[in-house]
C-alpha cells in the first residue's frame, strides 16, 4: 500500500482498498488522483477496466460532507456502468458512511426520489436525471464534484443536449473531471465549455498486447453462424463476449445457441433494467459462460475473466474494435480476439485494418457442419425483410451467398 500513501489517501481509504485486495495504483489512478486531491479539473483518457472509478472517486469520499446534500455527481451513458459505478463508491466509502443514490431509467422512480433526500452523491445517467430535475426532486445546487465518465459513448448516444442541460444546472464554482476512451474534437469541444485550465492524463491500452492474440477466419456468408457454434463448443478457457451490431441480431443470435445447446445471455438496450441486471449477475457469477451484446450496451461494464472476444459482425471502425477487444487480455492474463469476417463485413473490415498497429492474423478455415437458423414465427416478418425470406418465411437469397448467420 506504500504506493497508495505516496498519493495522499486517508487511511479509511487505504483500510478498504486492503480489504478490496487493492493493492497497488494503476497508471491512471497514479497520475490522476494527485491532480484531483488538488482540486483541478482533469481531462483523461482511458478505457474501461483501468480504474479510473478509483481515480475520481478518491476526490468524491475524501472531500464529501455528510448530511449537506448533493455533492458529487458522476454521469455514465447506461444504467449498467452506473451501477458500476455506484458499488465501487460503496466499497470505497465503506468507512466515511456516505449514501450514494443511483438514478436511471427502467425502474421504478419513487424509491430514487426518496433516495435523493439523504443522498450526497448521486450515480446516474442523463434522461433519468433529467426527469428528476424536471420533477425537482434533485438538487444539484450544492455540487462541488462533477464527473463525466465515457462522455464519448455519451456523446455518441445523442445525450450531448442532456449532458448540457445537467451541467448547465450545477454551479458554475466546482471542480470537473471528464474521462473519455478517446479524445474526439466533440470531447475537446465539451472540454473547452466546461473545465477550467485542466491537467490532460492519458493512459495507454490497459490490454496487454504480448498476451493477446488477434485472428480473424474468412468465412463464407452461410457457414457464418456454424462457425460462431464450433468455435464456442472447442473454447471451455473462460467467459466469452459475443458482438453483434445491432439488438435484433444479438437476439437472433442467442435463440439459435440455445438451439444448438449453447448456453448463452443477451444485453442490449432493448431489454427492461430488470433485466439486464440479472443477466449481468448470471456472467458474473459464471454461470452463464456467452455473453452476446451490443456495442453501447457492452461499454461501461468491467468484466473480469473473459477469455475470448468474437466479432460476429465487425465494428465500423478500428476504435470500436479495439474498445471490444479490450475487454481480454487483462491483469496479466492471456485473451484471444476472434473475429468472423464474410463478404457483407469486408467495408468494415478493411476500416478496422487501416490501424497499422493491429496484428490481425488470418486462419484457416476448419471444416464445419452447415446449421439451421430458425427465424421465429412472431418476428419472420421482420426478419424475413432484412435477412433474406419473404413475407412467407420462404429463403430468399441474395446472389452468391446464403442467409449471413449461417
Amino acid at each position: 500500500m506504500d504506493k497508495f500513501r505516496k498519493l495522499r489517501l486517508s487511511e479509511n481509504l487505504l483500510k478498504s482498498l486492503e480489504e478490496m485486495k487493492i493493492s497497488e495504483p494503476t497508471e491512471i489512478q497514479e497520475k490522476a488522483i494527485p491532480f484531483v486531491l488538488e482540486g483541478r479539473d482533469v481531462l483523461g483518457s482511458s478505457a474501461t477496466g483501468s480504474g479510473k472509478t478509483l481515480a475520481f472517486g478518491v476526490g468524491i469520499v475524501q472531500k464529501v460532507e455528510r448530511e449537506k446534500g448533493v455533492q458529487a455527481l458522476v454521469m455514465t451513458p447506461t444504467r449498467e456502468l452506473a451501477e458500476q459505478v455506484a458499488e465501487s463508491l460503496e466499497k470505497f466509502a465503506k468507512y466515511f458512511r456516505m449514501n450514494i443514490a443511483r438514478v436511471y431509467g427502467g425502474v421504478g422512480i419513487n424509491p430514487q426520489i426518496k433516495n435523493l433526500r439523504r443522498s450526497e452523491v448521486v450515480v446516474g445517467t442523463p434522461g433519468r436525471l433529467l426527469d428528476h430535475m424536471e420533477r425537482r426532486t434533485i438538487d444539484l445546487s450544492k455540487v462541488k464534484f462533477l464527473v463525466l465518465d465515457e462522455a464519448d459513448r455519451m456523446l455518441e448516444m445523442g445525450f450531448v443536449d442532456d449532458v448540457m442541460k445537467i451541467v448547465d444546472a450545477c454551479p458554475r464554482k466546482r471542480q470537473t473531471l471528464l474521462f473519455s476512451a478517446t479524445i474526439s474534437p466533440d470531447i475537446n469541444e465539451l472540454s473547452r465549455m466546461y473545465l477550467k485550465n485542466p491537467v490532460m492524463v492519458s493512459v495507454d491500452s490497459y490490454v496487454d498486447p504480448t498476451k493477446l492474440s488477434q485472428l480473424f477466419y474468412d468465412v463464407p456468408s452461410h457457414l457464418k453462424f456454424s462457425l460462431l457454434v464450433h468455435l464456442l463448443k472447442g473454447e471451455r478457457a473462460g467467459l466469452v463476449m459475443v458482438f453483434c451490431n445491432t439488438r435484433s441480431n444479438v437476439d437472433l443470435v442467442v435463440r439459435n445457441l440455445e438451439k444448438n445447446r449453447i448456453d448463452a445471455l443477451a444485453i442490449h438496450g432493448g431489454l427492461a433494467q430488470a433485466r439486464r441486471s440479472s443477466v449481468m449477475k448470471s456472467f458474473h457469477s459464471n454461470s452463464t459462460r456467452v455473453l452476446v451484446c451490443t456495442d453501447v450496451a457492452a461499454r461501461g461494464l468491467d468484466i473480469k475473466g473473459v477469455s475470448h472476444i468474437y466479432n460476429f459482425e465487425i465494428p465500423k471502425n478500428s476504435t470500436e474494435y479495439i474498445h471490444r477487444i479490450g475487454r481480454t487480455a487483462r491483469a496479466g492474463k492471456d485473451g484471444m480476439a476472434v473475429s468472423l469476417v464474410s463478404s457483407r463485413d469486408y467495408s468494415n473490415f478493411n476500416k478496422v485494418c487501416e490501424d497499422k498497429k493491429l496484428k490481425i492474423v488470418q486462419k484457416d478455415m476448419p471444416h464445419v457442419e452447415q446449421l439451421r437458423v430458425d427465424f421465429y414465427s412472431e418476428k419472420r416478418r421482420r426478419f424475413g425483410n432484412q435477412h433474406g425470406q419473404d413475407n412467407r418465411g420462404r429463403r430468399n437469397y441474395p446472389r452468391g451467398g446464403g442467409s449471413r448467420y449461417r
